[in-house]
């Protein structure tokens, strides 16, 4: 009996151990430690739920990376930095403080800190979230922020450990090389009128300077099968550009007078225009 008891007791060990035998690494890009310590307490609270890679070790190969801006990445520079790294996902976290006024209350201080989940293999985005406590002074602010570390930490964890196999592309053929002698044979699929993505206000709110690139499959009817945001930014960008190609018409890809399926990139550029300055 007491043998039985044991096997039990193994068996839902290995249960709870199974779903987090996944490597996870956490960062905070040296020019982002704006409210220093709550990168440090978020990776020690994901410890607790998730095997995380040695941060010196781990810190140490992201830094052999070369990434011009590591919050705004695309799909390739990821998956670099995940095979460098070694590890199946990781977090990257940025802390800012602001002096915020507004007219229904006084001066006062927003500490933040932005999150971007990444899986290393497909180099997509998993989720981004966003922690922000307010004080009327920096060290009110500050602590409060810290305080949160725990529930933020519990936010990734649930988002890594409810996640499924990344589900598989189609495969649509992409446009031949630019100026090849295909290429002069093949248009490209358009849209019958062009919708511009809405610059969301949590990104004008945090002055977000991004670009988002993102792969559209466009069958032989015009229809859109598939997307996939390589090149992200977070704060509802990524979901405001693909809602907007999604939104769109499209005649599709012809060679010959024929339809084509294809694979097309797209690149949508924002940045923060004061709403005077607005057409």
């Amino acid at each position: 009996m007491l043998f039985r008891l044991f096997s039990l007791i193994l068996l839902l060990d290995l249960a709870v151990v199974a779903p987090v035998a996944q490597r996870l690494a956490v960062f905070e890009p040296q020019d982002s430690a704006a409210v220093p310590g709550v990168a440090e307490s978020v990776r020690a609270e994901l410890s607790k739920k998730i095997r995380i890679l040695d941060p010196e070790m781990a810190e140490a190969a992201f830094r052999s990376v070369e990434i011009a801006d590591h919050f705004n990445m695309s799909a390739e520079e990821a998956k670099r930095i995940g095979s460098v790294v070694g590890c199946d996902r990781f977090v990257l976290i940025k802390t800012r403080m602001q002096r915020r006024a507004a007219a229904e209350k006084p001066e006062h201080f927003e500490a933040y800190a932005v999150v971007y989940i990444v899986d290393s293999r497909t180099g997509l985005l998993i989720d981004w979230l966003l922690k922000s406590q307010e004080g009327r002074t920096i060290g009110i602010a500050e602590t409060s922020l810290k305080a949160d570390a725990s529930s933020l930490a519990d936010s990734i964890a649930a988002k890594i450990l409810s996640m499924g196999p990344a589900a598989a592309t189609l495969n649509f053929p992409e446009p031949p090389p630019e100026r090849s002698p295909q290429a002069k044979e093949i248009k490209l699929p358009v849209p019958y009128k062009r919708i511009k993505p809405e610059y969301t206000s949590t990104a004008f709110f945090y002055g977000i300077k991004a670009t988002v690139d993102i792969e559209a499959d466009i069958d032989v009817d015009g229809s859109i099968k598939g997307t996939r945001i390589v090149r992200w930014a977070g704060y509802g960008l990524d979901q405001s550009v693909e809602r907007a190609v999604r939104t769109m018409n499209w005649r599709p890809a012809m060679r010959d007078g024929k339809p084509l399926p294809m694979r097309v990139l797209l690149r949508y550029n924002f940045t923060k225009i004061e709403r005077d300055e607005e057409p």
